[in-house]
């Protein structure tokens, strides 16, 4: 397996992820450094910078710097979020000219990022893909961090639309105080957290709803603002979870889908929904690193990290 996660055709970000975070390399391990180097300059991340428009936009409806939405799920407010998970330095000049684009269109006080416009989905995607790329100290960023604090229900979840209730699919804030390093994490963040998980925790990551919903079981990546079972894992054990007794069910689930050879595979594109009444505004066009229904170096070393933090 590790053969497989490492070869010479494996993606630089992955090779780079699997060395960090599943190996546990040190930052200047020469392999590490060499992936982290091609990061870029080859694989997926170089292949979405290379469709990055002179204005530092990706495709939108002629071209527009000022749209950066949609179309879904390849304006730049989605390539960006891939790029953060691709490990994309902030110091990439495509990276300046499309952030600068994204905190220019999003930011103030009527904006998205904390402003009157916000929520839940964007907002917590935003944090973080700007923590990532090293933003957070940015005032668009704090703001965003104080909306969703502000924004959490009472039972401890977050909810996209109007509810007095949460939803397992408002993960994005609970995953945009993952990204936070644990030491910049403020009191009412550490509280956020900790009812945030509680949320999950009761619901066994998957019980919403009086029947099981299907989508919620299949693996995908990019996972936008959708929720499935690694989505949840993922965030749980990152926060430091793992080893609670509630996660014993979901871990067991997520390793069954593991295949003989132990790969998993990429289950579906976005969207992947059964329900008839959920609608999409306007046109969408799924994007995918990897083909569906086959093994996925991607979705394996996600599940890997994640089984690993919590000690299987």
């Amino acid at each position: 397996m590790r053969n497989w996660l490492l070869s010479d055709d494996a993606d630089p970000s992955l090779r780079y992820r699997v060395l960090r975070e599943l190996l546990d390399r040190p930052s200047d391990d020469p392999e590490v450094l060499a992936a982290q180097k091609q990061i870029g300059r080859e694989g997926w991340a170089a292949m979405i910078l290379k469709l990055q428009h002179p204005g530092g936009q990706w495709d939108t409806a002629g071209n527009s710097a000022r749209e950066l939405y949609r179309p879904k799920y390849v304006a730049t407010n989605w390539r960006l979020l891939v790029l953060s998970d691709l490990e994309v330095r902030r110091t990439h000049p495509r990276i300046v000219k499309a952030v600068k684009l994204f905190l220019r269109r999003f930011g103030g006080p009527s904006g998205d990022l904390g402003g009157r416009k916000s929520e839940v989905c964007f907002t917590g995607n935003a944090v973080r893909m700007l923590t990532r790329f090293g933003y957070l100290d940015h005032p668009s960023v704090q703001s965003s961090i104080d909306w969703l604090l502000r924004h959490q229900k009472s039972d401890g979840g977050w909810h996209c639309f109007r509810s007095r209730t949460g939803t397992l699919d408002g993960w994005e804030a609970l995953a945009g105080f993952a990204a936070i390093p644990k030491a910049k994490r403020s009191a009412a963040m550490h509280r956020a957290i900790e009812r945030g998980a509680e949320f999950y925790l009761e619901r066994g990551l998957l019980r919403e709803g009086r029947t099981p919903y299907a989508p919620w079981m299949r693996l995908h990546y990019p996972v936008h603002y959708y929720y499935d079972l690694l989505v949840g894992v993922d965030v749980l054990t990152s926060l430091g979870y793992g080893d609670d007794p509630r996660m014993r069910l979901p871990l067991g689930r997520l390793a069954g889908k593991r295949n003989r050879d132990g790969t998993w595979n990429l289950d579906a594109l976005h969207p992947d929904t059964e329900d008839p009444n959920y609608q999409i505004r306007g046109p969408f066009y799924p994007f995918g690193l990897e083909v569906p229904g086959r093994p996925s170096r991607w979705i394996t070393a996600t599940a890997l990290i994640a089984l690993q933090r919590a000690g299987r």
